[in-house]
């Protein structure tokens, strides 16, 4: 299905547009709902040295280049699944990563996935925390977002927020590091403190 035209746009524009916009996941017949609290924007080739696009297209990132509204999920650090929105127009590279947000429904599903003694407002707070707790991987790369029969969909926030943090992009080094592109609801507990890029240490021979 097209993309509606809020979500049309450069990652920039387009990211404080989806705080508060609702992300519905139901995998294995277990469904969970977050309401999103914080996002990073990515640009494209040539453009934005903190993004995967910004050499070429690859077989990692060729859904970052597909058509608007997709979900672009990849594997980082051997570990964890995170979660983006495409935002620009087929061929064009550019994607809203999804940080943080509040469990508002399925919290006994997301708890689970989490473990029994993590707190709430820690269920999907941070990118990892996020695809955890709404059971997303790699299996839902390239999903329609706004197709009504697809495991994972995006829904248009109640109202546009009218009070938005913004900083630079949490643990982005190099060229990338002072874009601020991170958008944020302020005072809300489920976002993820930032964090700067580490500096990478050199092994000795």
């Amino acid at each position: 299905m097209p993309a509606p035209r809020w979500l049309g746009g450069h990652a920039a524009e387009v990211a404080p547009r989806l705080l508060g916009a609702l992300l519905v996941a139901t995998v294995d017949g277990e469904s969970v709902s977050v309401r999103l609290t914080e996002v990073e924007a990515y640009g494209g080739e040539g453009e934005d040295p903190g993004s995967h696009a910004f050499r070429r297209e690859t077989p990692r990132n060729a859904t970052m280049f597909g058509r608007p509204g997709r979900a672009y999920v990849y594997f980082t650090y051997g570990m964890h699944w995170c979660l983006n929105v495409v935002t620009q127009s087929e061929g064009v590279a550019g994607a809203v990563l999804l940080r943080a947000g509040e469990v508002v429904d399925g919290l006994d599903v997301a708890r689970r996935r989490r473990g029994v003694d993590i707190r709430d407002r820690d269920l999907a707070r941070g990118p990892a925390r996020l695809t955890t707790a709404l059971g997303v991987t790699g299996a839902l790369d390239g999903v329609d977002l706004f197709d009504p029969s697809a495991p994972l969909t995006l829904r248009p926030p109640a109202r546009r927020a009218t009070r938005v943090g913004i900083s630079a992009r949490t643990g982005v080094g190099g060229a990338g590091a002072p874009t601020p592109w991170r958008f944020y609801l302020p005072d809300e507990p489920s976002v993820s403190p930032y964090r700067a890029a580490q500096p990478r240490r050199r092994v000795a021979p």
